[in-house]
């Protein structure tokens, strides 16, 4: 801000309302600066040493989370980011096995590989369970939408598909 901008607001709003109403910039020096940064990044560092292993896993749920709710946002498809991959992910998170993550939501081995695969869909009650297992971090309507958004791409862009039911239409 230059002395001419200040000395206008100055006289249009006074000394007081300008010290309670305008946060004005610090100047701070590079070596200032640079203490600022080095002492945040140790907070930091000394808040990520004392969370407890539960804290850290809950803290990844969350943020798998947001990265489903970032990726239900967008607008087009990503074939990378599949209700498989996030299933995995989930597991990963959890330092679980896949027979031991598929025995506590009650289903067989061979099934949750053919979710994470990607070579079957996965019905309703099992992305019930997986939200209950996450303790409804994960919601069950974003499995359901992850699952939705391979079904409608699919939908959307399978021409095979498209040109085998032409012969059964008849106009």
């Amino acid at each position: 801000m230059t002395k001419k901008e200040f000395d206008r607001l100055l006289k249009k709003y006074g000394a007081e309302e300008l010290a309670g109403s305008f946060v004005f910039p610090a100047e701070n020096s590079a070596r200032d600066e640079a203490n600022s940064t080095k002492r945040l990044q140790e907070i930091l560092a000394e808040r990520r040493a004392s969370k407890t292993p539960a804290e850290k896993q809950k803290a990844q749920l969350m943020q798998l989370r947001f990265q489903i709710e970032d990726y239900l946002k967008e607008k087009r498809f990503n074939g990378k980011k599949t209700f498989g991959y996030f299933l995995k992910s989930y597991i990963t998170i959890l330092d679980k096995k896949s027979n031991e993550f598929a025995d506590e939501i009650d289903i067989k081995p061979t099934e949750l590989s053919q979710y994470i695969n990607n070579h079957r869909t996965p019905p309703q009650p099992v992305m019930i369970r997986l939200e209950l297992h996450s303790k409804n971090i994960i919601p069950a309507i974003h499995w359901y939408r992850l699952s939705e958004n391979e079904k409608l791409h699919v939908l959307m862009t399978d021409k095979m598909l498209r040109r085998e039911q032409r012969k059964y239409v008849k106009i």
